[in-house]
């Protein structure tokens, strides 16, 4: 898929989702807020717990950016933890690598940071990571390689340039971005991850 194909469809999910998952789909977002289709503007129905709850589902997945089977995994894994099963399923997705190099303005968009991770840009304590799901644990350093530092997109990254579109940057991550550098600091905590999505509805929709 092209570029242009890829934003068109990111645009039509957010406003599905009712959520703008990228900077750019936040802009057509401003001027079209209703979900996409001919009746879209007038859509005002009941939905049902269960639609309720796939909605969630859905919300949830796409600011990770993760396929059905990769949640439903971590929310196994979740589920078999200490805890408030929502909770954790957040605090376990907001682990993974492609997010953390999100958060920290390292890229723009969840679809960037996973693409700057395959391309192995990325090390975690000095080795390169290639994996986007890869969970990154309290006190391991995410840096860029030294090779790719030197390139146009991490020179604006390390200018600052993504943190104007993206969300406060949370306390459990301690970034020096003109070094390209990001420490896990602890455990993330539910509240503080900046997510939009009822977690609860997506557990009661796990449960079923």
């Amino acid at each position: 898929m092209s570029h242009s194909g890829r934003n068109r469809r990111t645009v039509r999910l957010s406003r599905a989702l009712g959520v703008p998952l990228t900077p750019k789909a936040a802009r057509y977002f401003e001027v079209r807020p209703y979900p996409p289709g001919e009746h879209g503007r007038a859509r005002r129905r009941t939905e049902s717990e269960y639609a309720l709850g796939l909605r969630q589902k859905q919300l949830l997945r796409a600011q990770y950016g993760i396929r059905e089977a990769q949640m439903r995994r971590v929310f196994d894994e979740a589920r078999r933890s200490p805890g408030r099963t929502g909770d954790v399923l957040v605090e376990l997705l907001e682990m993974r690598l492609d997010a953390i190099v999100l958060r920290a303005g390292l890229a723009r968009t969840i679809a960037q940071a996973r693409q700057l991770v395959v391309h192995r840009h990325i090390l975690v304590d000095g080795v390169r990571v290639d994996r986007p799901s890869f969970r990154v644990k309290p006190g391991q350093v995410v840096s860029v390689h030294p090779k790719s530092a030197q390139t146009t997109p991490f020179q604006v990254a390390a200018a600052g340039a993504h943190r104007d579109v993206l969300p406060q940057l949370p306390k459990y991550l301690d970034v020096a971005l003109p070094e390209l550098r990001v420490t896990l600091t602890r455990r993330p905590a539910r509240e503080e991850v900046p997510i939009t999505c009822d977690v609860q509805k997506v557990v009661e929709h796990y449960a079923r």
